[in-house]
């Protein structure tokens, strides 16, 4: 009776123990057909943003036709920040990415033009027709433009969306762009080279300012991420998540602050040596005020001199100066104005009404 009774509870330990086994390994089945679903709906978003993209391509050939000519190059960068196959076949090749070249209609070779440098805003953005009245307006001064598709923006799939090494390399991919325009444009004027940007672009203007003093006679940054350590205090998970994944910093800020200060520009601010202009407003609902306050007091404890301006709860918030408004356009004509006393475009605008005619007419005017 005992052995009965033995054997019995043995028979229900075991069915138990089979039961639990049974239930891990579904679960661990569930969880493999979960990050499998997942990953396929990765690639479905990256497949929908290069389709937006070829969209938007065609949308920048179509608008700007009697503006500029546009071009799509490719050019190569520093090798990836984080190498997937350290010794792998190609690992350690230097990274491929896309930049955008607009020079403007009409177009004289017996002239010399001024360049600008345009970094896109985003923390994996691109550069995309929103752009397009600020680029005409570039065009009817006489401007060539460069704007690159640096490391991580999006538009370009999976695998170039998960090289983003913010406020890293994709400054190098930056200064890449600026030279190759300087190296096969013999048109451009070698001694009148600009950088503006917005935002994370704002961010990048800084920074080749501050790493790469002699490549820029003058740049405008505005409403720029300033402060890396600071936008992670008041930013929620989901955006800390986008520096700390495994492909991009791997740490959160908290886990490395050294790394995360290394990319701030309040950090960097004593590297500047070119003329400055700076916006900001009060009521921008992506980069805090405080980060730009931040800065501004930084390149003034290094007795930088440079020019900015906080706006006072302008409608718009993070993309007030970037609007179609009236008001909006005055304050471009402001920008304009300050790069043109160092970059002297051959067109420059004299009022206003002038820069109206050129982002909204349907031909270039001068």
């Amino acid at each position: 009776m005992f052995t009965t009774l033995f054997l019995r509870r043995m028979r229900g330990a075991f069915l138990g123990a089979m039961l639990m086994v049974s239930h891990v390994a579904m679960a661990q089945q569930a969880d493999q057909s979960y990050q499998r679903l997942q990953g396929q709906f990765e690639n479905l978003q990256h497949q929908f943003q290069q389709l937006n993209k070829v969209i938007d391509d065609l949308n920048w050939m179509i608008g700007l036709d009697d503006f500029a000519y546009m071009d799509k190059v490719q050019l190569t960068g520093p090798p990836p920040a984080v190498e997937r196959n350290p010794t792998g076949q190609g690992a350690g090749n230097p990274l491929k990415f896309m930049a955008y070249v607009f020079i403007p209609k009409p177009f004289n070779p017996d002239e010399k033009y001024p360049l600008l440098v345009l970094p896109h805003d985003g923390v994996h953005g691109n550069f995309r027709t929103a752009y397009a009245h600020i680029i005409k307006e570039l065009m009817v001064q006489g401007y060539v433009v460069v704007a690159p598709e640096y490391r991580g923006s999006s538009g370009y799939g999976r695998g170039f969306y998960q090289q983003i090494d913010y406020g890293g390399l994709e400054n190098e991919d930056v200064r890449v762009s600026k030279d190759f325009m300087l190296d096969h444009y013999g048109f451009i004027d070698k001694n009148r080279v600009g950088i503006m940007g917005w935002s994370h672009g704002g961010m990048i203007t800084l920074m080749n300012l501050f790493n790469f003093p002699k490549d820029y006679k003058v740049g405008f940054a505005g409403v720029p991420v300033s402060d890396l350590i600071a936008r992670m205090g008041y930013k929620n998970d989901g955006y800390r998540e986008l520096y700390s994944a495994d492909y991009h910093l791997g740490k959160s800020a908290d886990q490395n602050v050294a790394e995360y200060r290394k990319r701030s520009p309040v950090w960097n601010t004593d590297k500047l040596e070119a003329p400055l202009f700076v916006h900001a407003n009060t009521n921008d609902e992506d980069v805090n005020v405080l980060e730009v306050e931040h800065l501004i007091k930084s390149l003034r404890a290094e007795g930088k001199s440079f020019e900015y301006e906080i706006f006072e709860n302008m409608p718009g918030g993070h993309v007030f100066d970037r609007l179609d408004t009236k008001v909006a356009v005055e304050i471009r004509l402001k920008i304009y104005q300050f790069l043109g006393k160092y970059l002297k475009p051959n067109h420059p605008y004299t009022d206003s009404a002038s820069l109206l005619k050129a982002s909204y007419y349907p031909v270039p005017t001068h």
